[in-house]
């Protein structure tokens, strides 16, 4: 049975919220729709891919029946041509999460972009504003070169953001030269930089991480599939006429949607373009993997997401968890 209740935190204590955390294909969906049966929550989608409209498979969205059962927040936001920044994001987070506790329910943090979390808790380091003529310049210079070279260009300044990012990671690249170009210091320096920001919620955070790295593999090749029976190349495809899309597009930069894309436009044949799907998926679980173990302000209560009982175990910590008793 859910629990109701009307009761706002007073004003000297902080807000409840909960955050569910991992790798893509940790069920964390699943998870917070029996989160929701028990507590009264409302969903912040914190997925840099689901503020799209139109994306819809490749994103793995709520369907119609999850999102009438429970109230979903940050998802359909944009078009597939628009940009969405960490900044954005915090901020419509920010007056979700207060808008929710405000009706007396708990804000869910769902989601796997956990550079949109590291904002949402730690604030935003004072990076450089995006400068158009910069970004076109290293546009051009990429056109000539290659990503790859561009990536090693990084390495030169900033080894350390260049650590962490993909040679074909056109858009992360792009983004840590212009911020060099700008500030003139590697932005790992800047992000390193002291913040102080508020954050005005006591958060309980989950995270589920998987205790055999082949098993999650194993998954996210049977979702990629699923993906594509379910219609992703038609997706794709309506999105491409729809929108004029191309592989610079922000929207096509995301995992899944940027190898259908060079499937649709003949650059790859359709059994390269799956395993070049199931690989980019598997890199950003890695990478995902690595965020949360870097976040170390926070303190994680992990739970192993291959386990069958892994709903009774949250379960069972959460009702322990006082801090959730509104």
């Amino acid at each position: 049975m859910q629990v109701s209740s009307n009761k706002i935190p007073n004003s000297n204590q902080l807000a409840p919220a909960i955050a569910i955390m991992g790798p893509t294909t940790s069920g964390k969906s699943r998870i917070a729709m029996e989160v929701a049966k028990h507590y009264p929550v409302e969903i912040i989608s914190v997925d840099s891919a689901q503020v799209y409209r139109h994306m819809d498979i490749g994103t793995a969205k709520p369907d119609a029946v999850t999102l009438a059962s429970v109230p979903h927040h940050l998802i359909d936001l944009i078009d597939p041509t628009e940009r969405y920044s960490a900044a954005q994001f915090r901020n419509d987070a920010l007056d979700a999460m207060h808008q929710i506790t405000e009706r007396g329910k708990i804000p869910l943090l769902v989601g796997g972009t956990m550079l949109y979390y590291r904002a949402l808790f730690d604030g935003l380091s004072a990076l450089p504003a995006a400068d158009e003529a910069i970004r076109k310049q290293i546009d051009e210079e990429a056109k000539n070169l290659g990503w790859s070279a561009m990536h090693m260009k990084l390495n030169t300044f900033d080894p350390i953001t260049a650590a962490r990012l993909q040679p074909n990671d056109s858009q992360r690249i792009q983004r840590a030269l212009e911020v060099c170009y700008l500030a003139n210091k590697p932005m790992s320096a800047l992000l390193d930089q002291p913040n102080n920001a508020d954050f005005p919620f006591q958060t309980t955070h989950i995270a589920l991480i998987p205790g055999d790295r082949k098993a999650l593999h194993h998954r996210i090749a049977n979702r990629f599939d699923a993906m594509l029976n379910a219609g992703l190349i038609t997706e794709v495809q309506s999105i491409r006429e729809q929108f004029n899309v191309n592989a610079d597009t922000p929207a096509m930069r995301c995992v899944g949607y940027r190898q259908v894309l060079m499937f649709l436009n003949n650059e790859i044949k359709q059994p390269e373009m799956r395993e070049m799907g199931i690989a980019a998926t598997r890199q950003l679980a890695k990478r995902q993997l690595t965020w949360l173990r870097g976040m170390k302000n926070n303190k994680m209560n992990e739970f192993d997401c291959l386990a069958d009982n892994l709903a009774m175990q949250v379960l069972a910590f959460l009702k322990s968890h006082h801090q959730l008793n509104i």
